[in-house]
């Protein structure tokens, strides 16, 4: 009886911190609740159990625990985890100071002494990098399959709506007419590289720091690549004063998740603009706008603006990571408790953002003939007819400057380049023949950008089937 009530005490200290063997007196209850995580590092709880019975096989095998004691802890360790996947209240019993004396704390509830060798050879230091590492690795393959569904939207979209004709802007004002899907096709790439950047991203976060203890490494003859195998890492970190007090994997993680966010913005402002009255060129379904508490004729787009207002939070984690690991001394300091949130936040943002863009997607209607109005309307023709003078036998600069009359020419007359008399044309140029008005058409415009990238119709469509086929391939 007397050994269960001291293994109840032993548990209860266990609940509020991992060393409070050198303390005499009582924390403060404000510091105490200030220098607790759980509340939000709970989320690495499944990974806190599978490093700790990985570890437990390091132990094993360098001799630290007998078979007895491994059957017992690992037994212990799957009984916890199978509770904390099926019992959400079982995070709310005590008040862990982190995830790290919750899962310990449990252990030694379960098994008593043995529970406590389990710490061997390990620190929270090494054990929170190794947590945080298996839990990004495994968000950062969520995110890349979210990154694919939202290329594959944009590529449905594209193929949706083929032929659509739109104006392409610089300036935000009317450049050059391109395809509908050669736009689609531009967001694709940028979601492309995304995919790439997080590739790159798991390849350094794919680093066991699993025996690094403290700051020095361990004492104990553990086989860390036996570990780093089970756990499934590539390789183990090579420096133990870095390797507890590394994050660049989560502030480079924080710079990828920032371009994927400024991405989505920039898409988002696009379907924003689109959608107005000025423009007209989409509308959003029901499913994805909202109206106005006053205006009973509005539809407005929130799920875009939102995601176009969610970049900057996560930009912001990005800063706030770079400002927290800045100054810091090695090794480990308390400020890297700071990762965890930001972290966190920035994996719940750029998903559920990449989830509602691929919804909203799916819901957008084109007005096809107003887009295509707009494509053939502004002079968006005039650099087809400098180069029709090139062709022509005229130097570009001239052609340029050339035509650049005849444009204020027609702004005068109110009326575009092709509804300019084939003499009027001449005035300007001796050079212009009837064939100028095929050049000038708007199916010739696009015909023209035939060069790998352009928008033409037929590298538009070699470039739906790359795609396709890099998204099945991938």
């Amino acid at each position: 009886m007397l050994g269960r009530r001291n293994q109840a005490i032993m548990s209860d200290k266990l609940n509020k911190n991992l060393w409070g063997g050198r303390f005499e007196g009582e924390a403060d209850p404000g510091f105490a609740e200030f220098n607790r995580s759980f509340g939000f590092d709970r989320r690495l709880f499944e990974f806190d159990v599978c490093a700790s019975i990985a570890h437990c096989g390091g132990l094993a095998a360098a001799g630290v625990l007998t078979a007895s004691q491994v059957d017992q802890i690992r037994s212990a360790l799957n009984t916890i985890l199978e509770r904390g996947r099926s019992d959400a209240g079982y995070f709310d019993e005590p008040a862990a100071e982190d995830v790290h004396s919750f899962v310990e704390a449990r252990l030694v509830e379960m098994i008593g002494d043995t529970g406590r060798k389990l710490h061997t050879g390990r620190s929270r230091n090494d054990q929170v990098a190794t947590d945080l590492r298996l839990w990004l690795r495994e968000e950062i393959d969520r995110t890349t399959t979210s990154l694919r569904r939202t290329q594959q939207a944009l590529l449905d979209f594209a193929e949706t709506n083929r032929v659509a004709v739109m104006p392409g802007y610089t300036h935000l004002q009317r450049a050059q007419p391109v395809l509908f899907a050669h736009w689609c096709l531009a967001y694709f790439e940028m979601l492309a590289r995304d995919r790439e950047r997080l590739a790159d991203v798991r390849r350094h976060v794919n680093i066991l720091p699993l025996g690094s203890a403290a700051l020095a490494g361990t004492s104990y003859p553990i086989d860390r690549e036996a570990v780093a195998h089970a756990l499934g890492f590539e390789a183990v970190s090579r420096n133990s004063l870095d390797a507890v007090s590394d994050r660049d994997f989560c502030i480079e993680f924080a710079g990828a998740a920032s371009l994927i966010m400024l991405h989505l913005s920039r898409l988002a402002e696009d379907i924003i603009l689109y959608s107005t009255t000025e423009f007209g060129f989409f509308e959003l379904s029901d499913a994805i706008a909202t109206g106005s508490s006053l205006m009973p004729q509005k539809k407005n787009p929130d799920s875009m603006e939102l995601v176009r207002g969610k970049a900057g939070r996560v930009f912001g984690h990005l800063i706030a990571l770079l400002t927290t690991m800045k100054g810091l001394p090695l090794a480990y300091n308390k400020d890297m408790q700071e990762d965890k949130e930001a972290i966190f936040d920035t994996v719940d943002t750029v998903k559920a953002s990449l989830d509602v863009t691929t919804t909203v997607l799916g819901n957008i209607r084109l007005h096809e003939t107003k887009m295509r109005e707009a494509a053939t309307r502004g002079y968006l023709n005039a650099t087809e007819l400098a180069d029709y003078l090139v062709r022509q036998g005229m130097p570009f600069r001239e052609a340029h400057e050339s035509v650049g009359r005849i444009v204020m020419h027609a702004i005068e007359r109110k009326i575009e380049l092709d509804e300019l008399s084939l003499d009027e044309l001449k005035s300007y140029s001796p050079l212009v023949e009837p064939d100028v008005f095929e050049s000038l058409s708007l199916e010739r415009t696009l015909a023209t950008k035939s060069q790998a990238g352009g928008t033409a119709p037929d590298q538009v469509e070699a470039a739906l089937v790359q795609a396709r086929d890099s998204l099945l391939n991938s």
